[in-house]
């Protein structure tokens, strides 16, 4: 830093001058210790295992950036993300944000912790993860009019299962009733598992449910793929249409991640935190993994996050209000 010693006599455009090399020098010394990347779910899930690679393949881009990973679960993620938005704005501290934590919660939930679209700097979007509608194996629905003529003919009794309520599988369910004028009886399990188990079971009729809890058994012949809730067909099920080729123009429902920290980060570190990743997004490895799963790779600019981040912040707000959806 200068002191007042050092100041003296300096020209205006030479202490200015001083002040922003002064400035460089700090940026170029970030991040003086290793990033904490909150994960606000529990660890071995799919976000977790997606920002422990991301992770890996940030640091490999640029090896002065290490990553410690922390989970802090709870709250439909709401826990994890409150600790970043009140994390010190020093870009050592980032968050694996979601459409759940960033997009649905703060319409259906009263007691938010955080304002979404004010206490957070969107670095880059990582990718977009649909749902995919699927019905047991023996089913008698073939297509996706087939389940919604069933469900005009039987006003609320087929059964449409849960994996927990509030999530994006969830809401596609909700859309879907609301966009083709259906009434199905949700059936909230804790968890994916306890739900496809009862739907190839025949307890249920059908399920939204992500590509990588379903992959397996529609390859072994357990359950029948219908559709997917993303606007374009996904690398891991190319054969499956999207909901909006059946009929439904402009449906999509995503589990997109997002990478953020607090407000008011550091310009230079969210460029180079931005351009490394730009790097990840473009790396075959990488994006071969993720299309293993069902994710399509979003990657672009941190201008690109945020705007991204504002329109469906906007999106989500205007179908959930539009729905008068609430938790029950």
């Amino acid at each position: 830093m200068f002191n007042k010693t050092m100041m003296t006599g300096l020209t205006g455009g030479m202490l200015l001058a001083a002040i922003l090399t002064t400035g460089h020098v700090h940026a170029q010394d970030w991040p003086q210790r290793p990033v904490r990347m909150v994960v606000p779910y529990t660890p071995g899930g799919g976000t977790d295992s997606i920002t422990r690679l991301i992770a890996e393949k940030i640091s490999q881009t640029d090896k002065d950036i290490q990553f410690v990973i922390e989970n802090k679960p709870g709250a439909g993620g709401n826990i994890g993300m409150t600790q970043v938005a009140r994390a010190k704005p020093d870009g050592l501290t980032l968050g694996m944000g979601q459409t759940s934590n960033l997009a649905i919660n703060p319409v259906i939930m009263q007691d938010m912790k955080f304002d979404a679209s004010k206490d957070f700097t969107p670095i880059a979007v990582v990718a977009e993860l649909p749902t995919v509608l699927v019905v047991r194996a023996d089913s008698p629905y073939q297509s996706l009019a087939d389940v919604v003529s069933a469900a005009k003919a039987k006003p609320g009794q087929l059964k449409q299962a849960l994996a927990t309520l509030g999530t994006v599988g969830h809401l596609a369910g909700e859309m879907l009733s609301y966009k083709a004028g259906i009434k199905v009886l949700n059936v909230p399990y804790k968890g994916a598992s306890p739900a496809l188990t009862e739907l190839i079971g025949g307890q249920t009729d059908y399920m939204f449910a992500t590509p990588v809890s379903v992959i397996k058994l529609i390859e072994d012949n357990s359950l029948r793929a219908l559709a997917v809730t993303s606007g374009k067909r996904i690398a891991a099920m190319p054969t499956v249409p999207t909901v909006a080729e059946q009929g439904y123009e402009g449906f999509n429902a995503v589990d997109w991640k997002l990478i953020v920290g607090p407000a008011g980060l550091p310009a230079a570190a969210v460029d180079r935190l931005s351009k490394a990743f730009v790097v990840v997004s473009k790396d075959p490895e990488f994006i071969k993994r993720m299309e293993a799963d069902g994710n399509t790779v979003v990657g672009g600019s941190a201008a690109d996050a945020k705007a991204y981040l504002a329109k469906e912040q906007v999106e989500w707000r205007t179908l959930l209000k539009a729905m008068q959806f609430q938790l029950k």
